[in-house]
């Protein structure tokens, strides 16, 4: 798994990290039952504190991405309840819309945006379906 954390960026460092490995998830470089590194062993290997590995894993925990297995560690088990995705995604969608409308994006260059994004993770759909 390899993980990209900017440290000159203003957002947090364990945010960050969420979101890196929420896109391994989508992208498929992290599946079901895959184990995450040990807490101590990526902040390690990416040089940042344990705490903010452990705040990560514990809010991609709360988020139905991961479980936390005393034995096993960290480990990708992704939530199967649609309605609360569904509600979350509508939660974070407020805030991005709200800044495209800001910024004077018009809905077209909006779907634009989301359908390039959505196909470049449903394109391995596409092509398991050939």
């Amino acid at each position: 798994m390899y993980i990209q954390i900017d440290f000159n960026s203003d957002e947090a460092l364990y945010m960050q990290l969420r979101n890196q490995i929420i896109y391994g998830i989508a992208t498929d470089n992290l599946r079901e039952g895959d184990q995450l590194p040990s807490v101590r062993q990526l902040a390690e290997t990416i040089g940042i504190n344990m705490h903010t590995v452990n705040k990560a894993y514990s809010v991609l925990r709360q988020e139905g991405f991961v479980k936390l297995d005393r034995r096993k560690g960290a480990v990708v088990a992704l939530d199967v309840d649609k309605m609360q995705a569904i509600q979350d995604l509508t939660m974070d969608l407020t805030v991005v819309l709200a800044k495209a409308v800001c910024k004077n994006i018009s809905r077209e260059e909006i779907h634009k945006a989301v359908d390039q994004v959505l196909d470049g993770y449903l394109e391995d759909e596409k092509n398991d379906a050939l």
